[in-house]
């Protein structure tokens, strides 16, 4: 599951926010520092990153799995699951990198300063599937979503080989795999504007419709990537822009309460363990868990940018309450 949405604010301020599907909470807040060496699971190829980062994630041998985060230079990466969607590779290329799905996000936050950056160089990187790993971990189905300082977002897709990148200027992403048929799909929900039907939206325009939604469909309220998919884009494009960096926020988990998963047991294992939001422009991370209901706030600073060692911290997944007695 996982929903991922963009908004840009009225002083050019850049959002990127998600919510985290899964059955347990593994991740948390998270700071990796510049020239951290790790392991690949895949071959226990070591690498060695140029740039800190901060996000969401978790130990994992010898490595931190990095969910979604930003780095020194406003490269912000999520990855999100893609059921039935990913293709990864079974034998090695001795002339790419060859890494877990789920370590992309820590390789490209860690080696690159833009999309850019990523397109020059996504060549080089190759997705394994885990039965011959040095540490096998499955078929873990993912694909992803990054944004830069430019205001460029992309889908990178993993339905294909090589890795394919999708220009995303809706800024909407959720599991269904078949990216350009749920655009297609939103057209009995709004009116693209000319530039967005004819792929040339300049870049940071904040919305793609004409803001006519007259005799369209309204979005129905279940929790499939489908539906999800669509909901997001609706409300984002009818939404009161945000003046600023706070009122992103805000906006963000507003309209991130339309598509987190509230648990249900009964009916399916995952829900929204967090939600969380990276802002481009001041180097910020806003992250809140499921049971937390109160958001807390990593900036990555000049300071910060000199530690060497990584920090796990520690958010209590708990109700935190003010009390007015």
């Amino acid at each position: 599951m996982c929903t991922s949405i963009y908004q840009i604010a009225l002083d050019g301020t850049h959002v990127l926010g998600r919510t985290m599907d899964w059955h347990t909470l593994g991740a948390g807040p998270v700071f990796v520092p510049r020239q951290f060496q790790w392991r690949s699971v895949y071959d226990n190829q070591g690498y060695q990153n140029k740039y800190a980062i901060i996000g969401s994630g978790r130990p994992h041998d010898d490595e931190i799995d990095i969910s979604d985060g930003i780095n020194e230079f406003g490269l912000s990466v999520q990855k999100l699951t893609f059921t039935n969607g990913a293709i990864f590779d079974q034998q090695p290329d001795l002339n790419k990198h060859s890494i877990a799905p789920f370590e992309l996000p820590l390789y490209l936050l860690g080696h690159y300063k833009s999309i850019a950056d990523i397109e020059a160089h996504i060549h080089e990187i190759q997705l394994m599937s885990g039965e011959h790993a040095f540490k096998t971990y499955g078929y873990p189905e993912l694909h992803y979503v990054a944004s830069d300082a430019t205001g460029r977002i992309v889908a990178i897709e993993t339905s294909a080989r090589p890795l394919k990148i999708y220009e995303n200027p809706l800024g909407i992403l959720t599991n269904a795999h078949n990216f350009e048929r749920q655009l297609s799909q939103l057209r009995d929900y709004m009116t693209f504007t000319p530039a967005f039907e004819a792929g040339e939206v300049p870049l940071n325009t904040p919305r793609v419709t004409t803001g006519s939604f007259s005799g369209k469909k309204v979005p129905a309220g279940s929790y499939t990537p489908g539906s999800r998919f669509i909901r997001a884009a609706y409300y984002k494009e009818r939404t009161d822009q945000p003046a600023n960096e706070t009122e992103g926020i805000i906006s963000m988990w507003h309209l991130l309460n339309g598509v987190c998963v509230p648990k249900s047991r009964a009916y399916q294992q995952n829900y929204s363990i967090y939600r969380a939001a990276t802002v481009t422009d001041s180097l910020s991370y806003y992250y809140e868990s499921y049971n937390r209901l109160g958001t807390v706030k990593l900036q990555l600073t000049k300071a910060m940018l000199e530690r060497t060692e990584p920090v796990i911290y520690q958010v209590a997944d708990e109700l935190q309450t003010v009390s007015l007695n």
